[in-house]
């Protein structure tokens, strides 16, 4: 008996661990902080935080970052570090419903914007979701490049859809959308 609750307890903290896991970004992940390196972004990144009028206007998960290259005003950075929610095989009725039909995975991701808030690259730096993963091809991802925020992006118009990753497609190409829209409306 006593071993049953041994056992139980166990399975429990593993349990918390997991969930708990899966509700924090990892801003020091390896990955991540090699491909800033590569594109000039150092280190120290000052945190930017979103004015309060600005996040009661959109939900989303993650970080905005600002860098100094020098002290040329060219050569500042915008990054965003978040996760994108997507939903599992089955647990999702429609791309539209997100994590909200309680089934859901997930990916992290960062973008980079130049100086004028338009975007320079996004990456996939950590995939769990068990679908979709080729959302993480960098072909794929450079389609964002010069996204400015003046038109919508849309799937299978001015995005390439990819069979069998319908879901990511859309959860990745809706976040894209919605955080330049934030860095903007932060000005």
């Amino acid at each position: 008996m006593r071993l049953k609750r041994i056992a139980l307890f166990v399975l429990a903290l593993l349990n918390i661990g997991v969930v708990a896991g899966q509700d924090s970004i990892d801003y020091q992940d390896r990955s991540l902080l090699r491909n800033l390196a590569k594109n000039n972004v150092h280190k120290d990144l000052q945190h930017l935080p979103v004015p309060e009028a600005v996040s009661d206007q959109y939900s989303y998960h993650g970080k905005f970052f600002k860098s100094h290259h020098s002290e040329n005003v060219s050569q500042v950075k915008y990054i965003y570090v978040g996760r994108v929610n997507s939903c599992r095989a089955g647990g999702c009725s429609s791309p539209g419903m997100g994590s909200s039909a309680g089934k859901s995975e997930y990916f992290d991701y960062f973008i980079l914007f130049n100086v004028e808030k338009e975007v320079e690259l996004v990456r996939v730096f950590n995939y769990q979701a068990t679908h979709g993963y080729e959302v993480t091809a960098r072909g794929w991802l450079r389609q964002f490049e010069g996204y400015d925020g003046s038109k919508n992006l849309e799937v299978n118009k001015n995005i390439d859809g990819i069979t069998g990753a319908t879901i990511s497609v859309e959860a990745i190409t809706r976040d894209v959308e919605k955080v330049n829209d934030i860095l903007r409306a932060m000005d």
